[in-house]
Formats: structure tokens, sequence, C-alpha cells
């Protein structure tokens, strides 16, 4: 993670007095990747830190436990990003995350880096994540997501999503022997004494058992200094 950080310093400048930091502990009860089940559909614990340098830069860390059912227990990641938000309102945040996994000798054969662009406007999000050795097979792989939320109450919202995940080389990685797939979501959101709730439903165009149709919810509380 350290590798991340100190190039992040040395662009921040004088603009590191401004720094913050923030940690973030979730309850899933189910670790969903892109609407695939990631702990075999078992509940998941999931820390993350951040530190934002106070003029668009940030670096973190996250982690969950995942079962791929060879002993992989465990999926650490580290990124780096800029994000700033234009005059009409237009939000861009682009930067670059490391997937790494332990639990075994040969679990890091699965780690993969991966590229990101998010915009948002007006309650929508645009997302795109590219990979090109995705879970580390060789293979290009991107992730091409809208969401809206929308403002139900002072303290409700109502998320609803869609993604479509595309494998760029189906002889090296695929899904169900097609080279892409589609997930969808609706989430309920909404805080409660500091903590931040979701539930709902999610689904995905796969037929094995780890695109099946899912309830999730989600209990996230975070700390910042």
């Amino acid at each position: 993670m350290h590798k991340f950080i100190l190039p992040l310093l040395l662009l921040s400048g004088n603009a590191v007095a401004d720094s913050s930091w923030s940690f973030t502990l979730t309850g899933a009860s189910n670790y969903l990747f892109n609407g695939v089940s990631q702990t075999d559909k078992n509940p998941a614990l999931q820390p993350g830190l951040n530190w934002d340098a106070g003029n668009g830069f940030y670096a973190g860390s996250w982690a969950s436990n995942v079962d791929f059912g060879e002993g992989t227990k465990l999926e650490w990641d580290a990124y780096i990003g800029y994000y700033t938000e234009l005059a009409n309102g237009l939000g861009i945040d682009a930067g670059f995350a490391q997937y790494t996994y332990h639990g075994m000798s040969n679990s890091n054969k699965l780690n993969f880096p991966e590229l990101y662009l998010k915009l948002t406007h007006s309650g929508f999000n645009l997302n795109l994540w590219y990979s090109y050795d995705y879970f580390g097979f060789g293979g290009g792989h991107y992730v091409i997501m809208l969401n809206k939320t929308i403002t139900l109450s002072d303290n409700w919202s109502l998320l609803l999503g869609v993604d479509r995940s595309t494998s760029t080389d189906t002889d090296k990685y695929n899904w169900e022997g097609d080279s892409s797939f589609e997930h969808w979501q609706l989430m309920l959101q909404t805080q409660y004494r500091g903590l931040d709730i979701a539930f709902g439903y999610h689904d995905t165009s796969l037929q094995d058992r780890w695109g099946n149709a899912a309830l999730l919810l989600t209990v996230s509380k975070t700390f910042s200094w």
C-alpha cells in the first residue's frame, strides 16, 4: 500500500495539511461483485481505509473475506485516484486499483490490476472499469454500469442500477461460455444512528449458482479524522 501513498504525497504538495482519513467497516449478507457471489452466498466483513489529500487526490485499501472453493479466503485491494467536480455539476473520478488474493500459496495467481472512470451528475452514475489481466487469466475485461439514485425522503433513497461485464478474449476468460452477462439491482438506502444501511434485490443473466438472484443487506459505519 505504501507504494501508492508516497506518489500521492508528492503530488499533493501543501494540500497535505488539509488531508483527512476515514475508516469504514461493512457487514454484508453476501459479497456480490457485479452480481456474482464472492463468498459462496455467505456473509462478509469488509474493512476499508481511505486517505483524502484535500485537493482531489486520494488513496486507500479495502479487504473482504472470500470463498472460491479452492482455499482462497481473503481479498485485499489498494487504490489511488483523483476526483474533481466541474462547474456544471459533473463529477469525474478516475484511478487505478490492484486486487490481491490470499489463503493458498498460489492464490496470488488471481491478482489483477484495474483502471476505472466514474462520472456523476444529477443522481446518475456512469462507471467504467477495465482490466488487461482479469483474475490473472491474461485476458482483457471491462464493466459498464449505469446507476440512478432517487431521493424518497430526507432519510431514504432508492438506488437503481444495471451493468454489463464483458470479456475481450473468451478463450482466456468467459461467462458460462459467453463473452458477457448483465447484472441489475434495486437497493433501498437509509441512515440510522450513524449507520449506513442498504437492503435490496440483485439478479444476473447467468444461470449457474454464482449469479443467482439474491437479497442483499449491508450495514456500514464510518469513522473520520
